[in-house]
């Protein structure tokens, strides 16, 4: 287990995933916490990262930070999402095993596996098959990411781990239509026409592709659980391994915020990966399972946007 009043440095933890991350540590127990904004620290200086961790001497880093978006995001700027999280990782990566950490958790994406791999996709199907074009700078830097990991405990025996977490939503989400995923663009669509009272709502694509969605809470419960139970080599998924269909997820959102209107699809955008569900039977097999189903997920989801100040959202 780890002690309490570790040092405990979680890199990224302003976003989505990582102030979730923050949240089930607090949970925990754990006292603590170093943290650092962007404008604190640029992830991307090396010498800043050095410094940063000569200074701190974190004994456990859970890396968090990313450069993310949706569909459109990763078809507009690859070269960016390949590079900056490249260059992330090489930096928090190489910075903790150079300063000795206890242990590191790299936290990838459910992308990282080839578009048309075996469902449900288990932790083997990586390297399998070509990947996604629509998010392939992104998917690329990740497997980069979580074969350092893999590499640095087989050379220097080095205790870093990785998970795969599937499409997450939830507190501190992406709102802005041009770089959100699905879901928070889907509730902020959806409440947008509700307020101004529009006759209906356009979605990209066909709505045929299945999803998997897991509240960021219950991923953050996750890593918090392979943080303290888990020391392997291979990477582990982290999700529900059940999917529903774009359409029946627009459906749901639709009624949770109470928006009337109709929906339009756009088949001339493109759907992306056809179907992404993960097979999570060796996360089930650690131990851990999920807590929260997709529409009470949504609901929390949706309360949190409309509770927030709009100026203060990533609109």
């Amino acid at each position: 287990m780890i002690d309490k009043k570790a040092r405990i440095y979680v890199a990224g933890h302003r976003g989505l995933v990582g102030s979730a991350i923050e949240r089930a540590l607090v949970r925990e127990g754990y006292e603590n916490i170093i943290k650092r904004t962007h404008a604190e620290l640029d992830l991307t200086d090396q010498k800043a990262v050095f410094d940063f961790f000569d200074k701190e001497r974190p004994e456990y880093v859970v890396l968090a930070a990313a450069h993310v978006g949706g569909i459109n995001a990763n078809q507009t700027a690859p070269a960016d999402f390949i590079y900056i999280n490249s260059v992330i990782q090489c930096n928090v990566i190489g910075a903790a095993h150079e300063y000795k950490v206890k242990k590191l958790l790299f936290l990838g994406s459910s992308c990282i596996y080839p578009r048309m791999a075996k469902q449900p996709i288990t932790e083997s199907e990586l390297l399998t098959g070509p990947l996604e074009k629509t998010n392939e700078g992104y998917a690329i830097a990740k497997i980069s990411g979580l074969m350092m990991c893999r590499f640095f405990k087989q050379q220097y025996g080095d205790n870093f781990i990785s998970c795969m977490p599937t499409n997450l939503y939830g507190p501190n989400d992406n709102f802005n239509l041009t770089s959100s995923h699905v879901l928070p663009a889907l509730i902020r669509k959806f409440d947008d026409a509700k307020e101004s009272g529009a006759d209906h709502v356009t979605l990209w694509g066909t709505g045929a592709p299945l999803r998997e969605f897991l509240y960021v809470d219950d991923m953050a419960d996750a890593c918090v659980f392979l943080l303290q139970n888990y020391d392997g080599e291979e990477h582990v998924n982290i999700g529900t391994g059940r999917e529903i269909t774009i359409k029946e997820l627009a459906d749901l959102v639709r009624e949770i915020v109470g928006y009337e209107g109709e929906i339009v699809w756009d088949d001339s955008m493109p759907d992306g990966t056809p179907r992404k569900l993960l097979d999570v039977s060796k996360l089930h097999d650690l131990g851990w399972k999920e807590k929260v189903s997709l529409k009470e997920g949504i609901r929390l989801a949706y309360d949190w946007y409309k509770s927030q100040d709009k100026g203060e959202l990533k609109l």
